[in-house]
């Protein structure tokens, strides 16, 4: 691979061209500011090439991210671009110094197009309003992460985010239409538009959707928008074992025939952590898991027929109650709980690995086997949640107390990854890969796409500004 030069400076000259592009109040190199903004979510004693960044800007629009990047590459100046900072992956966070792009200030609803069945929006529009602008049309955004109420969009297209209906309508990706970009060099363009079909040219827009800004920057995203069940029904199913839990998740499609919006399981590790955070109770709080299951539709008639086949089925196959949830209070009660785990993970533990690994669904009954041999190989413990109707499990290995605890995590995650990767797994179903997890992605791509990767990567980028060093090795 061809040797690049070594990047540019940010200099306080650096700063005040900036100001002049974008104005003063977009711009800043507050010590304390730069501190603030460069990091997520992932601790940074997990992100040993974490940097600071430079030079904080705020861009108001488009042509200011064109700006700014023209002026990057001319000066080769990494740039790296963050929204909400929710990530769990180190993908937003500088690895190189330079220009953090913040895009709080880019946070508008364009257009609620309905006789397209689109919306169009900014990156940083928190998750959730656009959910809450669909549904005063009856409509339904379907991209549905659990950190929806502060993430924003385009940090979820960024890193193609999952969430919990996945099962039903796809992630981030597949509710992604268009996207205004910016690329390396300052150029702006559309990928996309308003067209469900579009075989002419290469489909850029699905290769930016989980590309980690690495390519270029999103500055406007079409989302397609559905019509809005009128009815929802939430159920929670407790089980006396993970392995009658995992066993019972394939019979909702096989035996009842339905395809339900989520099925979210959570063991009771996180069910403890998260009811200990909330102080707050599920029923039956030492059963082995829980399954959180959801079901949307039009009759309330047949609705109700459908929860009471999901329900006796739940009862056939080991689940010691079935309680049901079809008012609004009832139903956040539960999603409460679910969405709280991780947020109790890190208040009750200050050292932690979390993983949302991925295998075939299948193949999750074996993936919690090999977790409690994990367990007792490197003498950690697990937290278990998430996706399990789309085979992504949310993972925490949590590890022993005293000196050695660090490095038993590190092994225990590598472990895991191998085991995932045996099972026809991979690294990550939607946080993503960035600077947390770069260096175990060859356990999963073959060399021949680690190089593809990397050429993609200097096609798009070729001076090697945008977001770098973080995906693959030598990217």
């Amino acid at each position: 691979m061809e040797e690049r030069q070594p990047y540019g400076s940010v200099t306080a000259k650096t700063l005040r061209d900036l100001a002049e592009l974008v104005g003063p109040r977009n711009v800043s190199g507050d010590p304390e500011k730069l501190a603030a903004y460069s990091h997520d979510e992932v601790p940074s004693a997990s992100l040993p090439e974490a940097t600071l960044a430079q030079a904080l800007v705020f861009p108001e629009s488009t042509e200011h991210v064109s700006l700014v990047m023209a002026y990057a590459d001319r000066h080769r100046i990494p740039v790296t671009p963050r929204g909400a900072g929710t990530g769990l992956s180190g993908g937003a966070v500088p690895a190189c110094g330079g220009i953090l792009l913040s895009f709080e200030k880019m946070n508008r609803i364009l257009e609620l197009d309905r006789e397209n069945l689109t919306v169009t929006v900014e990156p940083g529009v928190v998750t959730a309003e656009i959910n809450r602008a669909a549904a005063k049309h009856r409509l339904l955004y379907a991209g549905d992460p659990c950190s929806g109420d502060a993430s924003f969009i385009g940090g979820n297209v960024a890193e193609n985010a999952g969430g919990n209906k996945v099962i039903k309508y796809g992630a981030t990706g597949a509710q992604v239409l268009g996207l205004e970009a910016v690329l390396a060099d300052g150029s702006v363009t559309w990928f996309g538009g308003k067209r469900r079909k579009d075989v002419t040219g290469y489909d850029f827009v699905h290769l930016l959707a989980g590309s980690e800004g690495t390519l270029a920057v999103i500055t406007k995203i079409i989302l397609r928008l559905l019509p809005l069940p009128k009815h929802t029904t939430d159920l929670l199913a407790p089980f006396g074992s993970v392995e009658e839990a995992l066993g019972f998740v394939p019979r909702i499609v096989i035996e009842a025939g339905l395809l339900p919006a989520s099925v979210e399981l959570l063991d009771r590790r996180a069910v403890e952590v998260a009811m200990r955070y909330l102080n707050a109770k599920l029923p039956e709080p030492d059963a082995a898991a829980h399954l959180l299951i959801q079901l949307e539709g039009n009759d309330p008639e047949v609705l109700a027929d459908e929860v009471e086949k999901v329900g006796d089925l739940c009862l056939a196959h080991g689940a010691r109650q079935v309680y049901v949830a079809d008012n609004r209070t009832a139903r956040d009660k539960l999603w409460k709980a679910r969405k709280a785990v991780p947020e109790a993970i890190v208040a009750f533990h200050s050292r932690y690995a979390k993983e949302d690994v991925v295998v075939p669904t299948g193949s999750v009954p074996t993936l919690m086997v090999a977790l409690e041999e994990v367990d007792r190989a490197w003498g950690v413990e697990h937290i278990a949640y998430g996706h399990v109707g789309d085979g992504n499990m949310h993972v925490t290995l949590l590890p022993p107390e005293g000196p050695e605890g660090p490095e038993k995590l590190r092994e225990a995650r590598h472990d895991l990854y191998r085991r995932v990767a045996a099972l026809g797994g991979t690294l990550s179903g939607e946080h993503g890969i960035g600077l947390k997890r770069r260096d175990d992605t060859p356990l999963f791509l073959d060399e021949a796409q680690l190089a593809l990767i990397r050429r993609v990567k200097a096609a798009f980028d070729p001076k090697g500004i945008l977001n770098p060093r973080k995906i693959v090795p030598g990217n």
